[in-house]
């Protein structure tokens, strides 16, 4: 039989009283931690992804994957490239949808796109230039590449009869992306996006990188673009720059060095708001 003397109640009472306020600390303890780290996601910028001609969205996919790993909502636009117009307004949708500041990223034709994209719009916070284009208003890429000699693609495109150019899939790897594996660049010449071939002399308004601040990769073994001209377009957009010993497709080839490059824009652009 179990008595229960006033000190053994007393005692007991106490415990659960130590026991209640545990629970009530460990609970607050655990309610902020959470809303910590729901702050810390929450704080990071959306990223929006444009490509470039000859690839789709999909080619962003080892980028995208590192980039979510590290707590960023992340976009690939899937551009049509028919028009350089066209374009830019289908990216000025995606990043009208996004809920936070923006860090927009483009590679290679897809610079063109972004540099019409974000102009004006006080949501971009930066710009991120991965192999690409970055011109001037009213300039074209015809007219950059023109600066410099041209580069082996030029002599590899093969246009259908509605004027849209592929890349020749047997010189595919060689020029586009030579650093990536044969069976790699088989399956990207195979799913390759084609751009109309009207797109390289067309223009945008306004550049966003006069307003925007801006970060360039320089792929060292381009063969797309010259990379003396990603040089000069860099410098003259006073862009944060590295360079990599990369191909064409530097974001396929190495993707961690370039989702390090985007996630340090967006750490700049989080500690300037």
């Amino acid at each position: 039989m179990i008595v229960f003397t006033w000190k053994k109640v007393h005692r007991l009472l106490l415990l659960l009283l130590a026991f209640s306020v545990l629970v009530g600390v460990l609970m607050r303890s655990e309610v902020a931690i959470s809303k910590e780290l729901s702050q810390r996601v929450n704080s990071k910028p959306s990223i929006v992804l444009v490509h470039g001609t000859n690839a789709d969205a999909t080619s962003w996919q080892k980028v995208i994957l590192l980039l979510q790993q590290d707590g960023y909502m992340v976009t690939a636009v899937q551009n049509p490239l028919t028009a350089l117009a066209d374009d830019i307004a289908m990216t000025k949708r995606v990043i009208d949808t996004q809920q936070r500041p923006v860090v927009v990223v483009g590679h290679s034709y897809g610079g063109n796109v972004i540099t019409g994209a974000a102009a004006g719009n006080p949501r971009v916070k930066a710009l991120v230039y991965i192999n690409a284009f970055a011109p001037e208003p009213g300039e074209t890429a015809n007219q950059l590449n023109a600066r410099y000699a041209p580069p082996p693609i030029g002599k590899a495109f093969v246009a259908d009869s509605a004027g849209f150019l592929y890349i020749d899939r047997e010189k595919f790897h060689e020029v586009f992306a030579q650093d990536v594996s044969t069976a790699e660049a088989k399956v990207l010449a195979a799913t390759q996006k084609p751009p109309l071939k009207a797109i390289f002399d067309q223009s945008v308004d306004r550049a966003a990188w006069k307003t925007i601040p801006s970060w360039y990769l320089v792929g060292r073994e381009d063969r797309a673009i010259n990379p003396e001209l990603e040089r000069f377009m860099a410098k003259r957009i006073g862009a944060r720059t590295i360079e990599l010993k990369a191909s064409h497709v530097s974001y396929i080839s190495h993707p961690k060095e370039i989702a390090k490059l985007i996630e340090a824009a967006a750490t700049a652009t989080v500690k300037k708001s």
